[in-house]
């Protein structure tokens, strides 16, 4: 077990390094020219580009041209594209340097967001396993409710978001409730899904075995259908909790929020500050894996004192 672990922590770490190594050898080319720039502005003798780089139009041939300029490209104050570690220094300073209550603190911009995707993913796990037993219990909604809910995830959710905000706030609904409803909105499929599957999961056998100790369908619900979906719905949950942080983040978008981690998506691009962008994003996805892994510690638990531990 603690060789299959350490291989698997040899492995994420392989990819993280690949990872780091081509971000910054991405952020050379990316960079170069608002390098050139600032140094020709400050005086620099730069040199310029040869008659094929000047063909090419090339942000690499620049940058092998001007090899001097390279390591500056990784210490921009507004870079197109910062280096992990501006990331990282981004980060640290938003959050074990700031007050959690202050607004510059990613601590309270992610539990803004993170209040309005547990509320939607409530919700939207509710109304899915809802619509899930209603489609396994009843052929009618199995033909009519199903196919919409597949339709509704064709509408992008960008261009859904708006229409959503501006119906809801001209009834007086503002604050939380709004994500939410977007968050709800792209969790409950994934767990429609995964439940109606895992509702349908016990064989004909299992089934048949049921009717003949006589049981009635809601006994079947509970001591059969219901223990099967357990590993589909969490799976499903898994999804859908990722789905939800999506949702609440895409709807502190429209609205110009001054808070949540969409704000500071919003702030960053207003301003150009690329570098507060992409510390919103890692902690967007930072969140998003604590989030999933305690979904899976759950799992574990509950599958294991039910005696279906993996």
């Amino acid at each position: 077990m603690f060789r299959q672990e350490l291989h698997a922590f040899w492995a994420v770490l392989t990819v993280l390094l690949v990872i780091g190594v081509f971000w910054y050898a991405a952020c050379v080319p990316m960079n170069i020219k608002g390098v050139l720039t600032e140094q020709e502005r400050a005086g620099a003798e730069v040199q310029p580009p040869s008659a094929k780089e000047r063909r090419d139009m090339s942000e690499f041939g620049l940058a092998l041209n001007n090899r001097f300029a390279i390591p500056a490209t990784w210490e921009q104050e507004r870079p197109r594209l910062p280096a992990p570690h501006q990331v990282a220094i981004e980060m640290w300073e938003t959050t074990a340097q700031k007050k959690i209550t202050s607004k510059r603190s990613l601590f309270y911009h992610g539990w803004v967001t993170l209040s309005a995707t547990m509320l939607g993913f409530a919700i939207g796990t509710g109304l899915g396993i809802l619509l899930a037993v209603g489609i396994v219990h009843s052929r009618v909604m199995d033909l009519s409710v199903m196919p919409w809910a597949i339709v509704s995830q064709t509408i992008p959710i960008i261009a859904l978001a708006p229409m959503i905000i501006v119906v809801l706030y001209s009834v007086g609904v503002q604050g939380i409730i709004p994500k939410a409803i977007i968050s709800a909105y792209l969790s409950f499929f994934p767990v429609v899904v995964g439940m109606v599957k895992g509702l349908r999961s016990p064989d004909a056998m299992q089934l048949d075995l049921l009717r003949t100790y006589n049981a009635s369908r809601s006994q079947g619900f509970w001591k059969l259908r219901l223990p099967a979906s357990m590993p589909y719905l969490f799976t499903s949950l898994k999804i859908g909790i990722a789905a939800s942080l999506v949702g609440a983040i895409v709807g502190e978008l429209p609205t110009g929020a001054v808070a949540g981690l969409g704000a500071r998506l919003l702030a960053g691009s207003y301003y150009g500050q690329t570098v507060q962008i992409w510390s919103a994003l890692f902690a967007a996805a930072i969140l998003a894996a604590c989030l999933v892994g305690l979904l899976g510690l759950v799992e574990r638990t509950v599958l294991k004192r039910m005696g279906m531990a993996q």
